[in-house]
């Protein structure tokens, strides 16, 4: 996985994420979702609309005072942990 960000603002980044497709997109996205000071989070991987783009751009914009890079890591965070339960969950099942 390759990150390129693309712009960014004090309350909005946009960021290109090589190798991945809509699996894990959702999964960043629904994080970013559930994530403190988050407005708005989306990722586009239709060539057409971002301008011959083949990999995934993602979205996020912030509340006032939010840093979306933080936003973005609190969110990475979160799947992380979420991962890391499933996983010992699993352990424990088998």
């Amino acid at each position: 996985m390759e990150l390129r960000v693309i712009d960014k603002t004090d309350e909005e980044l946009r960021i290109e994420v090589a190798g991945e497709d809509h699996t894990f997109m959702n999964v960043i996205k629904g994080a970013l979702l559930e994530t403190e000071g988050v407005a708005a989070a989306t990722y586009d991987v239709n060539p057409e609309q971002s301008g011959g783009q083949t990999e995934p751009i993602l979205s996020i914009k912030t509340e006032d005072g939010v840093d979306p890079l933080d936003a973005l890591g609190d969110a990475s965070r979160h799947v992380q942990s979420t991962v890391d339960e499933f996983s010992a969950a699993f352990e424990a099942a088998t």
